[in-house]
This record gives structure tokens, sequence and C-alpha cells, in this order.
């Protein structure tokens, strides 16, 4: 059995981690970035592509380069957000038959567990080339508020992977494991958790090696992306303003400065202002080209944003509010994701809590570390800390008049088990149809739907004579399974809740099976990649010694290495695998030997 991985499926960037003795360490990718795009992409050649690459060319193939998954997950196509983002993305987002959503990638249609899927493939393709050998088990983090059939979903997308996934595990409280051999004191700890597209606030109770979440709240429709959103708006308000033309419906410029205004908005995290531009923005029909060049200072970036800062605030003070404490009962706050190196946060949190939030981790890395953390914890491998997370939302049934009954209730700390009992409304009712539900709402058609089903063959008698036990359970990975029970005659029915894509476990296999081919080609890109890299650092430090000290060398020597320099030029323009292994072998032998000649000729 190979490492197990702890790996943080992010919006925006994902990162991989596993254990190396006590500490986790994080696996780069083939050009060395800790951090990874979750961006993937189909080329005009019908090349898959990933990450930094995928990223590079999504300007002039954005109709084909997929980002942002993680917010449409789980979903409906009727959802405002999914309204939101189909504004500002370049690929087309369908409607399937059931209305779950369909991603078009290439004139195919793909579930949103395809695409994580993918993506999975390449993270775990990458961990293996990097370590060396097949992994072991898997951790994926989710938002602490994702539902039911966003969990479900996540969880379906690793199986499409081919990864033994033991736990899905909140992001919050993956990032308070990375960050626990710090805690030296027990206490009330926040964890805010903003990252590319989602927001968590956790308050977790801490007494030694147990770690019990008291309170979660958040928005996963609440991230940078929608920072950089408002820094889009405004570089097209100013467009409008100097040049009268309306570029917000031209997908490919929309992707342009998507980007751009990424950019500015990390730059400024750094220095008070910084100028954006972008040369040939739009092209007039008199001939003229419209060039856009302007500053945004921090404090603009701000007044953009504030909105969604006090936002943030607004949940901390409701989950602060539901277990009655206040900001000053906090030990320590702890920040996550990539938004949160945002100043004005910083600033905004101290003010809040009377303390600055504390810095030690890294906060784009934290939660993939506690992800390999806990999946060597569910092996035995570390120190027995008990970790006891909470379900984000109620969990309930509908019942007579739109009513929504409450069966589990938010921040129930899980695994749990609940039963409540309900019986018939009618005369001589056989059947009854279980709609369960996920929300804070009192009536049943505000919250979501998780799924229908049936308790069939209850005798006929009065109504409200049947006694039916409705129980539900959810696991460690807060995954819910329903079952109901007539008391009478035993007779019992259960669902485990299916995610939204609503995919049966053959068409799942199905789709393992098409991922399994793609599976040896990313494998070799990666190959690729890697080579190429390699090779490319022996051949420059061969060439800078060999123009230096030529004279140093052997005529015969001298000839041979010429000629693999020309051979090696040829070789990295091309995707030879094994062509570029063999130069690389030679490469690195005439590297030891033109050190071990200069070493001879300058200790003389």
């Amino acid at each position: 059995m190979g490492k197990n991985i702890g790996i943080d499926l992010g919006t925006t960037n994902s990162c991989i981690s596993y254990l190396e003795g006590c500490d986790a360490l994080i696996v780069p990718n083939p050009e060395g970035a800790r951090v990874i795009p979750s961006v993937l992409a189909q080329t005009h050649d019908k090349k898959r592509i990933f990450g930094n690459a995928a990223k590079r060319q999504m300007i002039t193939n954005s109709k084909n380069t997929i980002w942002g998954i993680k917010r449409l997950i789980g979903r409906k196509f009727d959802s405002p957000e999914i309204k939101e983002i189909g504004k500002r993305v370049g690929y087309d987002i369908v409607e399937a038959v059931n209305g779950d959503i369909k991603i078009k990638l290439a004139e195919k249609l793909y579930s949103t567990e395809e695409i994580s899927g993918m993506f999975l493939i390449y993270l775990k393709n990458i961990a293996e080339n990097y370590l060396g050998e097949a992994i072991g088990d898997t951790v994926i983090t989710v938002p602490a508020f994702f539902n039911d059939a966003q969990r479900q979903a996540t969880k379906v997308a690793g199986e499409i992977a081919g990864m033994n996934v033991t736990r899905i595990i909140n992001e919050p409280t993956a990032a308070l494991i990375a960050y626990g051999h710090k805690i030296k004191k027990n206490g009330l700890y926040a964890v805010y958790d903003l990252g590319g597209g989602t927001f968590d606030i956790s308050i977790v109770e801490v007494n030694g090696d147990i770690y019990k979440v008291v309170s979660t709240l958040g928005d996963t429709f609440l991230g940078g992306s929608d920072f950089d959103a408002q820094v889009c708006d405004w570089i097209f308000h100013e467009v409008e303003r100097e040049s009268t033309v309306d570029l917000r419906d031209n997908k490919d410029i929309v992707q342009r400065v998507i980007q751009v205004a990424e950019k500015a908005k990390i730059e400024l995290s750094f220095d008070q202002e910084t100028l954006i531009s972008i040369p040939y923005l739009h092209h007039f029909s008199d001939g003229s080209n419209y060039h856009f060049q302007k500053k945004l200072t921090r404090p603009k970036l701000e007044s953009f944003t504030m909105d969604f800062i006090d936002r943030t605030l607004d949940l901390i003070k409701s989950s602060l509010g539901d277990i009655n404490v206040k900001p000053e009962q906090i030990e320590r706050i702890i920040l996550v994701g990539g938004q949160s190196r945002m100043p004005i946060i910083f600033q905004k949190l101290s003010e809040f809590f009377g303390k600055p939030p504390d810095i030690q981790i890294n906060p784009e890395e934290a939660v993939a570390q506690g992800a390999a953390l806990q999946a060597e914890i569910i092996k035995g491998k570390v120190r027995d800390l008990l970790l006891l997370d909470v379900t984000p939302l109620s969990l309930g049934v509908e019942t007579k008049g739109d009513s929504f009954a409450r069966i589990i209730d938010r921040n129930a700390t899980i695994p749990t088990k609940k039963t409540m009992v309900f019986t018939t409304i009618t005369d001589n009712q056989t059947t009854v149809k279980i709609h369960v539900l996920q929300g804070e709402r009192a009536t049943a058609s505000g919250n979501k739907s998780l799924g229908f089903f049936n308790l069939v063959g209850i005798p006929q008698t009065l109504k409200g004579i049947p006694q039916i036990d409705v129980t539900f359970e959810i696991d460690a990975n807060g995954i819910v399974r329903v079952s109901a029970q007539d008391k009478a005659t035993g007779l019992t029915q259960s669902m485990k809740i299916q995610p939204s894509s609503g995919l049966s476990p053959e068409e799942i296999d199905k789709i393992i099976q098409d991922a399994q081919k793609y599976d040896e080609k990313d494998k070799m890109e990666l190959r690729l990649v890697r080579d190429k890299l390699q090779l490319k650092e022996e051949w420059e430090t061969v060439k800078f010694y060999y123009q230096r000290y030529i004279d140093k060398l052997p005529a015969h020597d001298r000839a041979e290495i010429d000629a693999l320099i020309t051979r090696t030029d040829k070789a990295l323009e091309g995707n030879d695998v094994d062509l570029l292994e063999t130069l690389l072998k030679k490469m690195k032998n005439y590297r030891i030997m033109i050190n071990s000649i200069l070493t001879a000729e300058f200790s003389k």
C-alpha cells in the first residue's frame, strides 16, 4: 500500500499533501508549484490539459476551459448561483433532463462529478509521479457548509478518479488539525476560511487531543472569485465610460479581464496601488484600437469588496451567537484560504476579536496538510486525535401543510443517529412517501430537497394509528442515510442520499472506465513535462561549463557533447519520452564527467 494523501480540492487552486515522519509535506506539480490551479481544458487538437497549462490558454480557448467547478457541484440548473456563474465563465452550462447541471467540453456533455473526477485523476498522477509509488488512501476536504448532495458528489468524483476516499472532512477542521501542534492552550478557536469560491467560519473547542466543532456557518457562494468580479465590473465600467463600448457579453474578453483582475487583486495585498494594463482590448470598425490602462488603489479595491467582508463578519456574529460566546472568549483566530491574505480582512478581524489573527500557517496549504494528517489518524499512524465535527444544516422530512419536521438539528456532532415517530394522515393509507429535506426554513418548500422514497405495505387502518419510525443517520463524512420502519410489521425502507447528478452505480462504473482511458495518457503527459524540465536543467548546466572550459576537455568528448547538445535542442521541441530519457541519462553522465575533469584540473 502506497502513501496516504490529503487533497484540498479548491475552487481556484488545489493542493496535495502527504506525511513524511511527523511532517505534512506538500506535493509540487512538475513545474515546482505548491498550489495547482483547479482548471482543465481540451485543446483544439483534442489534448486534455490541466493546472497552469490549462489556465495559460484560457483566453484563447475559453469555450473548452473549465474552472470554478466546485461552485457548480451538487447544484440544480435553475438555482440563482448557476445563473450568476454562467455570466462569468466561457464554457457552456446546460440543463440535464432531470434539472441537474451538465458541462459542455469539446461538444460532449459531462456531469460535474465527471469534471471533478478528471481533475482528481490529474492530481493523483502528480502525487504518484512525485512519490514514485501508487497512492494509498485519500482524504478530500470540502467547505463546512457543503450540503449532503455536494459532499456525495465530491466522494463520487474521487471514486471516478480511482481513489479510495476514506473520509470527506470540512476544510476549517482540516486546517485546525494542521495547526494542532501549535496549540498550547485549551479553549475556543475560530477558523476563518475564505477561499476562491466559498466561506466558512467554524468555532472549535479544544480540550487536549479532543477537537470538537461547536458551531459552523458559511456561504458556498462567497469567495475570492466574487472579489475578482468586482474588479472586473470596475474595469468594464471604466471601458464603457471612456469608449462607450460594453464588452461584458464577449466571453473571451471576460476571461481576459478576469485574469487581469485576479492578478491586480493579489498585488494589492502587498502594494498600495497597481497599474492595470490590457492592450488591444477592443478593435473599432475604423481600424483603431482601444488599450485599457488605469491605476487601481488598495482603498478603492476595499470599497468594492467591503460588502463581502461585512457578510463574513455577520456570519461570525451568528456563529458565536448560536453558542452564546463573545468575541473576546476566542483564544485564537486562524486564517485559511488565499483570499484571507487581504490586509483589510486582517484588520477587521483584529478589531472584531480584539486580537490579531494567527499567521503561523500557510493559509493555502494548511487544509491539504490537515487532510493528510487525518488520513494517517484514520490508519492509526499518528497520535490519537479525536475529531468531533458537526452537520452544518438541519435535516428532516416534509409533513402535512408544507411543514418541515426537524429530526437532526444544525451543529449536531457527527457521526450521529436520531429517530422520530410519524403516522398516516388518511384512513386505510398503505404507502407513506418520505420527502427528505435539508435546511433551516420552517416550510418544506423553502429547504433543499435531498430525495424521496416510499414505505409500502402498511396495514389498512384508521389514520393516526400506524407508528412509523423515521431514522436519520449521518456518518463521519457528513453523508446522510435515511430509513423508515412500520413498527407493526417491521417493514423497512431506506435510502442513501444520491448526489445531484443522480448517477447510478452502473453509470459511475462506466465513467470510471472512461476516465481510466485518459489515465495512462495523462501520466505520459506528466512524464513528458517532468523529463523536459530535468533535461533542460542538465542541458543548461552542461552548456554553461562546456562553453567556458571547452579547452580543458579531450577532443573526442567535445565532438560527442556538440552532437548531444544538437540532439537535445531538437528533442526538447518534440514529444518522444523515450528519447528524452535516453538523452537525460547521457547528459547526466557528461555533467559528472565534466565536473570530475574540472575538479582534477583546478586542484593541481
